[in-house]
């Protein structure tokens, strides 16, 4: 594909992610949204009735279920990064089926488990298999979507998963309504077909090239480096990545410090998520005299919300400045959210929910543009022929937030009540204005080093539309200004191609 090639697909793509549209354009864009939609369908109903089953059927006792899950997670974890680096060398597609149908195996296995040990087993296979399908699907997407199109499909794809889950989840409490060993047998198996739809769906895309290639011995490539026999990794567009990157991908992820470091702020700012789930039902339970009913009427917004706005609020993030600034205005916005929530104690029931519906439209609204920036940053400051492996590691700090988060969450907001919602928005906004930083440091590394030649492509990418439209300005102030502008727009445009052409 040439370099005007790309820019036209970049373009095309990103004007068929319009905010009005409920799924994206025609074509892979619109495969992984439904396949996307499919498995999330069978988590949803998963998600409500998963901790009755393992309870009440298969007989295994509230501490054991969380055991089995939290030891289950905390291996799934550690796994997607090297199963995101299989997807790396071995084509992130095939991955992703081979993950997809892993993951409908484990849900069928509960079915047939009836002991602790079964259980435990089959939990951690399904929540390795979950994890590495992310980074793999993530690696797919960078792979066959262009770099200015991704944010805005990613907006489609979670309001698509919203979607679904509300949908399964719908499902799910038709089960527990009727409250039968076979309703809850068909939720489980409900989810594994949803796992083999989503595995078709993900074979009809495209076949994408490994990130790593064999090279013969003494083959130039076109930067005019010399081959050596082996693997090699490849940028992923056409063509090499020098010696930097073999050493970065011999040394892992860990050892690139500033991407380490934006996945730690970012994994802070995930608090949120069990803060819908966990915090603010506790919250409402045992400090306010709002009434229960509120904490379902609170998730319906939450998830509606996404639904309906998070494709509009992605639209804007288009590099690492905007990244930066979204996720700095989310750490303010839920500020303000932990405040308000705060205000919820004391008063009467009607204020109290008045003032928790405040608080949760505050918080959706932070939440939406955290995800916007994170899944830029996620995407621009990971190498190009190690973003399988990359995308497995920023992808820990959702089951680090789940996993640590309960416990953060219900010590600062039960136990220190309205001072431990302010202690959790000032972290927050700690965190996301430290991401400014980090994500510049990060985005300061040369070519050679991991994420340097991506980032560089991405940030002069976002400086060169910034100059146009400087020259833009200038040729309808006048004569002069247009003159100065069409030189700055000469001259960025001579420094992206030159970068492409070094590439390509």
């Amino acid at each position: 594909m040439t370099t005007r090639d790309a820019r036209s697909a970049e373009r095309s793509a990103v004007k068929g992610n319009g905010a009005g549209r409920v799924l994206p354009p025609a074509g892979p864009q619109r495969v992984l949204a439904l396949a996307q939609l499919s498995n999330s369908v069978g988590d949803g109903a998963y998600y409500v009735t998963s901790a009755l089953y393992f309870t009440h059927v298969v007989g295994l006792s509230a501490e054991r279920v969380g055991l089995g899950l939290t030891v289950a997670w905390a291996i799934g974890s550690l796994v997607g990064v090297p199963l995101g680096r299989l997807a790396d060398r071995r084509g992130p597609r095939g991955i992703a089926v081979l993950l997809a149908l892993a993951t409908a195996t484990a849900v069928a296995s509960f079915l047939l488990v009836r002991g602790f040990l079964p259980f435990v087993l089959a939990a951690c296979v399904y929540a390795s298999a979950q994890s590495g399908l992310g980074a793999a699907r993530q690696a797919l997407l960078a792979s066959l979507i262009p770099a200015g199109a991704r944010t805005g499909l990613l907006a489609h794809l979670q309001s698509t998963l919203n979607a679904g889950l509300a949908v399964g989840a719908g499902l799910g409490g038709l089960a527990l309504h009727a409250g039968t060993r076979s309703a809850y047998l068909g939720v489980f198996a409900l989810d594994a077909v949803s796992f083999l739809v989503c595995a078709g769906l993900l074979w009809r895309l495209p076949s994408v090239e490994p990130a790593w290639v064999d090279r013969p011995a003494g083959r130039v490539d076109r930067v005019g480096r010399v081959g050596r026999v082996g693997k090699s990794p490849r940028d992923g567009r056409d063509g090499r990545s020098g010696r930097g990157s073999e050493r970065g991908a011999a040394a892992g992820v860990l050892r690139d410090r500033p991407y380490v470091l934006v996945t730690f702020l970012n994994t802070v700012l995930l608090l949120r998520m069990p803060l819908l789930s966990l915090g603010i039902p506790l919250w409402i339970t045992e400090r306010t005299e709002a009434p229960v009913w509120l904490v379902s009427a609170l998730f319906v917004l939450n998830t509606g919300a996404v639904m309906v706005f998070q494709v509009r609020m992605a639209r804007g993030v288009t590099g690492l400045v905007t990244a930066t600034r979204s996720i700095r205005r989310s750490g303010l916005v839920m500020l303000a959210s932990c405040m308000v929530f705060a205000l919820s104690s004391g008063v009467s029931p009607w204020i109290a929910g008045a003032v928790l519906v405040a608080g949760a439209v505050l918080q959706v609204v932070a939440e939406m543009q955290h995800s916007a920036g994170s899944w830029q940053l996620a995407f621009d400051l990971a190498p190009a022929d190690r973003m399988g492996e990359y995308q497995g590691f920023f992808g820990t700090g959702v089951t680090v937030a789940r996993t640590m988060g309960p416990l953060v969450l219900a010590a600062l907001l039960v136990g220190w009540g309205t001072p431990g919602w302010l202690l959790l928005g000032g972290l927050m906004l700690g965190a996301s204005y430290a991401m400014g930083p980090a994500a510049r440091w990060a985005a300061s590394r040369s070519p050679e080093q991991p994420g340097g030649a991506g980032q560089q492509e991405g940030t002069d990418r976002e400086r060169s539309e910034g100059t146009r439209r400087e020259g833009a300005q200038d040729r309808r102030e006048g004569g002069a200004g247009r003159g100065t502008g069409g030189t700055r727009v000469r001259l960025a445009s001579a420094g992206v191609a030159a970068a492409q052409g070094a590439e390509c």
